[in-house]
């Protein structure tokens, strides 16, 4: 999952980054608030954790800024201004929570899957698309009877494919996926990871859509064979 956190504390933030992404996460940071309008408005993210009280934009405008331009990305707002006026603004603005500080990380990761889980329409036990479940938890990939821990990189691959069966996922949105802004991606990782992959789901799943990126056939991860 891609995650915008926008926080302008550096000391918390960084204790964020380092328990979100030890959670196969992919965290692009940012403190200033006009640079967080401008991500959330143009870029994919799979959920944003927003602080408020932020230089330049202040992170209700924020929100309202990226609703008024029809963002759908969830957004759990994360600040201490506590009073409950300002949770009913937060939320009335159009977020999805609003947990004040201090908080638990435990919490705070708790409402994140239950997010998760609620706009991808994930059950309990993990992601299914035919014979393949990814639990999200656990970073496990289960295939029938074989329970399979995913490297991170390729953990981020398949739950992207997995959340968009049959849709063509583009070179760029999974790089997206795999690589922060803060992260080099190397020429032809993508291919090494999906080679990797198409060993453990079968080659047959996931398809290359030459030029343009890679499609997860449902039919085929469910083991129906293709007509002739």
């Amino acid at each position: 999952m891609r995650i915008l956190l926008v926080e302008d504390d550096h000391h918390l933030a960084n204790t964020m980054l380092g328990m979100l992404r030890d959670d196969q996460n992919t965290v692009d940071w940012l403190d200033d608030g006009q640079q967080a309008m401008n991500a959330l408005i143009n870029e994919h993210f799979d959920l944003a954790i927003l602080d408020l009280t932020l230089p330049r934009v202040d992170g209700l405008d924020i929100l309202k800024g990226a609703r008024k331009q029809g963002i759908q990305t969830p957004v759990i707002i994360l600040t201490a201004r506590a009073d409950l006026d300002e949770k009913l603004n937060g939320l009335d603005a159009g977020a999805d929570d609003y947990l004040t500080k201090p908080f638990a990380m435990a919490e705070l990761k708790a409402r994140i899957r239950a997010i998760t889980r609620r706009g991808n329409s994930l059950p309990q036990q993990g992601l299914t698309v035919g014979q393949l479940v990814l639990n999200p938890d656990s970073g496990q990939l289960i295939k029938g009877d074989e329970t399979i821990t995913l490297p991170r990189s390729e953990f981020q691959i398949l739950y992207y494919l997995m959340r968009h069966p049959d849709q063509v996922a583009t070179r760029r949105r999974l790089e997206e996926q795999l690589y922060g802004w803060d992260q080099g991606a190397e020429s032809n990782a993508l291919e090494v990871h999906i080679h990797h992959l198409r060993r453990r789901v079968g080659k047959a799943s996931i398809r290359t859509i030459r030029g343009v990126g890679y499609l997860l056939d449902s039919q085929a991860a469910a083991g129906v064979p293709e007509c002739p």
